[in-house]
């Protein structure tokens, strides 16, 4: 069945239920061969209108079918079910309805089309009335005492009501969805059944020919090449011609033209100064020291004034450079530039000078190493080999203006994932052991200590994740996140650099072998 005739005879079943005619809807409905669950459940409303409860649970569980946790499915279905006195069926209803509720006290249905809220207390006051008729009295008051806990719109005086009816030993009523109250198609895929014209209807937006109203494409009438000229009486000078200059009408009977304008003049004889002419469909007057006789020169000028004001100028800003890291001076580090640590030696007027390019450019300097730190942006510099590790991070926190103890410095071992802390604890001291040919790579986190809270393990980033809430922990890929706690087998909770937070287990990656030194420092 195509999902247009769908649409159109749910929207005909529609308003045949809006005119209350019951029988009128239910033909309509009958006429869909493929049904879905909102469809199947205003068939069930149209029978429970027309008192046929059995067809009617026959179409809720057809509609339950297509949708498992539609919880007014099941809420209708125990009402009916009461009804027919079906009432262990009623009371597993309820059961479910209150399941497919997942904690929340109300339901609002408007999204799918179906105008109604669907509150918790519902479902318990209809859970309380089943038990009214099988005689549990105290059963039935519990349920309702409960449901009158519970937040909703008309929910007190019914509840003290029905308890009321409940000391008294009187049989509850049980809840419906109104009648009329059905799921309705959207209004968007309604008005997509009326036909559309989209070509539409011409329209003359401007002409040369003063009140022209021809909306054709081909033209109706005889024109000369060139300009078209209005019949004039006999004797009259009329021509086109061409404004000098902008005028703005200052009495009756004259024109607002703006510079450059062509005008057809139907005559300049007036004693005032002024001739009569044709602007944009209407006739009046301008003085005729602004006219002037049309001609390819007067052409060619306007176009050049307009080409020439029509052409913006070249940009004159530079264009922007590229992102910077917050202390940028101390961040551009040169191939050519000496390390803080070595100074050159004193200059003797017998020594032989190096050139400082070839000096410079050496390949390695004995007994350092080249440490390429990756932090926001990448850094590379030059150090002792046998630097300790403090020493290393008080310079790189000099270099990137962060307090030290806020730096922490990581490497990644051979044949793992895990950037694990420099802090000395794993046998390491200096930079001789994460060394490889004269270089290393030190990967640099801003951090804050973090305190009364215990280290479970670390994991390492696989990909960039941006917080989706208040509650999450953005991270970006290589980071090393220390893990808190585990919310469930999705979801962890971290700390990096001050933040705690929650996030997705998939992002992270944690090695083999345990990570020995994890602390808060």
């Amino acid at each position: 069945m195509l999902y247009i005739e769908l649409i159109r005879l749910w929207d005909e079943a529609v308003q045949a239920i809006d005119r209350r005619d019951w029988q009128g809807a239910l033909t309509k409905l009958n006429q869909i061969t493929e049904h879905n669950c909102r469809t199947m459940f205003v068939v069930a409303s149209t029978h429970i209108a027309l008192g046929q409860l059995d067809l009617a649970i026959k179409a809720l569980d057809q509609a339950i079918a297509k949708d498992c946790c539609l919880a007014v499915g099941f809420f209708q279905r125990s009402a009916v079910h009461m009804m027919a006195n079906k009432l262990e069926e009623a009371l597993s209803d309820c059961i479910w309805a209150q399941k497919y509720m997942r904690e929340n006290p109300v339901i609002d249905y408007k999204q799918l089309g179906l105008r109604y809220k669907l509150y918790t207390w519902q479902v318990l006051y209809n859970a309380a009335a089943i038990h009214s008729r099988l005689q549990q009295w105290d059963r039935a008051r519990d349920i309702l005492q409960a449901a009158s806990e519970e937040r909703g719109a008309g929910r007190s005086n019914l509840i003290g009501t029905a308890l009321e009816a409940i000391s008294r030993r009187e049989v509850l009523e049980p809840l419906l969805v109104p009648e009329g109250d059905v799921f309705r198609p959207r209004k968007q895929e309604v008005d997509q059944l009326k036909p559309r014209d989209f070509l539409g209807e011409a329209k003359v937006i401007t002409s040369l020919i003063p009140n022209d109203d021809f909306r054709g494409f081909d033209p109706l009438r005889p024109q000369k090449p060139g300009y078209y000229e209005p019949k004039v009486v006999e004797g009259q000078d009329s021509r086109y011609m061409m404004m000098k200059s902008a005028y703005v009408a200052k009495g009756a009977g004259e024109l607002t033209v703006p510079a450059g304008a062509e005008v057809f003049v139907y005559s300049d004889d007036d004693k005032d100064g002024l001739a009569v002419v044709i602007y944009d469909g209407k006739r009046g007057l301008v003085p005729n020291f602004l006219l002037e006789p049309m001609g390819k020169k007067n052409k060619g000028k306007f176009k050049r004034i307009e080409l020439a004001n029509g052409i913006p100028h070249p940009p004159a800003l530079k264009p922007p450079n590229r992102p910077q890291c917050p202390s940028q001076r101390s961040l551009e580090l040169h191939p050519s530039c000496a390390c803080d640590t070595h100074t050159s030696p004193p200059a003797t007027s017998n020594s032989t000078r190096v050139p400082t390019q070839q000096a410079q450019t050496s390949p390695q300097d004995y007994g350092s190493v080249v440490v390429k730190v990756h932090y926001t942006c990448t850094m590379a510099l030059r150090v002792p080999l046998e630097t300790p590790f403090r020493d290393l991070q008080e310079k790189i926190a000099q270099k990137l203006g962060q307090p030290v103890t806020n730096i922490r410095l990581r490497h990644r071992r051979h044949g793992t994932r895990v950037l694990t802390p420099l802090n000395g604890d794993d046998g390491l001291d200096s930079l001789e052991g994460v060394a490889e040919s004269g270089r290393a790579q030190i990967w640099c986190q801003n951090e804050d200590p973090l305190a009364n809270r215990t280290i479970l393990y670390q994991m390492v980033a696989l990909y960039d994740y941006n917080a989706q809430g208040p509650e999450d922990l953005e991270f970006g890929e290589g980071d090393t996140i220390d893990i808190l706690s585990e919310v469930n087998e999705e979801w962890l909770e971290g700390h990096i650099a001050g933040k705690i937070g929650i996030f997705p287990r998939s992002f992270a990656h944690r090695d083999t072998e345990s990570i020995s030194g994890a602390s808060t420092d």
